[in-house]
């Protein structure tokens, strides 16, 4: 192996390619960085872009500016369409091709609508900068319409919002949903009184935070409730129109419906021809490469990993960033002359989610928190992982003003191309 010219081409500049790609500084390698998007984005605040609590340059990064120091990478803004595994280069769908001699995928994942994509119409998710601004602009509107409206049923249908699934990103979206009308636009309008607004949480299973221990599930909803959020158990969607959400018997009219109930992985299954579980991850083996193709490793979304107790790691920005700082090793090591596999061993940090601005829930496994502390632990924590000092201390700022005064500056309608608007 010719170490000074071997090739490592990364797809996706999210968590895990991103800090893949710095642990791999100093290896005689050069790297090609591919991504459809020229942004890093930290995912986890997404949800207070879409909530007008933060800006979207507060949350996203140039590419290029995050490895601009980095001589051994070259940025290139493409969209993948396929691998060739054969020839070993990635397929790009302007028909150009780029050859590998070690490929990692971390394509990441959108939302899954249980095979009713007609859905996603009435109901976005959230996992890019342009949902985020679609929720928001959406969110906006009802208000702005409900202003107008002089039918009482339409108005309050035009005053509920629903939101599907009751993991970490539902139960965000809804508490800082509710304070955002209860309080921020409260006396701001003249015809309606957006304390009637109603937030509707549903979620299938039988608690919300189904990950958390029963017990930070029971505090949350119960956080929820206070707040005024309405918690609907143990009935899964099965319609989403224009007109509102059935679940279970229950039809509630609703303008605004949300989905943060699922996800499917990237297409990267598909352009490896490789076997994918049933959200389209990629089954790799223990040391997160493809079988058969030891050169090409999958993490993050894209790939279906067990811990050694059976149960799968989960898709959070802390598990893709373990696990590109893995492959990286495991890099250094076949660099080395040592090609033994080096299986992954996932470290399990805990599960945080904040209910509006006053309360979280914090399980550490060998602690669990909860209320204003876990609150303030929530925002340490998430300041701690965003990148550079002037976006820390940007949205430390934004998160103090808004936590004094109760106003949210991010609250811009800005024009699109939402039919239903």
């Amino acid at each position: 192996m010719n170490e000074t010219s071997h090739h490592v081409v990364v797809v996706g500049a999210g968590f895990g390619g991103l800090e893949f790609t710095r642990a791999l500084d100093g290896a005689p390698v050069r790297i090609t960085m591919i991504d459809k998007r020229n942004h890093h984005l930290f995912q986890p605040l997404l949800y207070q872009v879409a909530t007008t609590a933060l800006a979207t340059s507060e949350v996203a990064w140039p590419i290029r500016h995050l490895l601009r120091k980095r001589k051994d990478v070259t940025t290139l803004l493409a969209t993948v369409s396929g691998v060739d595994r054969a020839d070993k280069c990635v397929l790009l769908d302007d028909g150009d091709a780029i050859g590998y001699d070690t490929l990692l995928l971390a394509t990441g994942a959108r939302h899954a609508y249980f095979g009713h994509d007609e859905w996603e119409n009435f109901a976005p998710g959230l996992k890019t900068l342009e949902d985020a601004t679609t929720i928001r602009r959406r969110i906006l509107l009802a208000f702005e319409q409900a202003e107008r409206e002089t039918d009482p049923a339409k108005r309050q249908a035009l005053l509920t919002l629903a939101i599907v699934g009751g993991g970490p990103t539902g139960v965000e979206l809804a508490g800082t949903i509710v304070e955002l009308a209860h309080e921020m636009l409260r006396g701001e309008f003249r015809n309606i009184d957006t304390r009637q607004t109603r937030v509707v949480l549903i979620e299938a299973g039988d608690r919300i935070l189904p990950n958390f221990a029963p017990e930070l599930s029971d505090y949350a909803s119960k956080a929820l409730e206070r707040l005024g959020v309405t918690v609907e158990l143990g009935r899964p969607v099965t319609r989403c129109d224009a007109e509102g959400v059935v679940f279970g018997e229950t039809h509630l009219p609703a303008r605004t419906i949300l989905w943060a109930a699922g996800v499917a992985a990237s297409p990267a299954a598909e352009w490896l021809g490789a076997a994918a579980d049933r959200a389209g991850r990629v089954l790799v083996e223990p040391d997160l490469t493809v079988p058969g193709s030891p050169e090409i490793f999958v993490v993050g979304d894209a790939a279906h990993v067990l811990r050694p107790d059976g149960r799968m790691v989960p898709g959070v920005a802390p598990a893709a960033k373990q696990q590109g700082r893995h492959v990286a090793a495991t890099i250094k090591t076949r660099l080395a002359g040592d090609m033994n596999p080096r299986p992954f061993r996932y470290r399990h940090d805990g599960d945080l989610a904040t209910i509006g601005k006053r309360a979280a829930a914090i399980d550490f496994g060998w602690i669990k928190l909860t209320g204003r502390l876990a609150w303030w632990l929530w925002g340490l924590a998430h300041i701690y992982f965003l990148i550079g000092f002037r976006n820390r201390l940007a949205v430390s700022l934004s998160w103090l003003w808004i936590y004094v005064t109760g106003q949210r500056s991010a609250r811009l309608i800005t024009q699109g191309d939402d039919d239903r608007s």
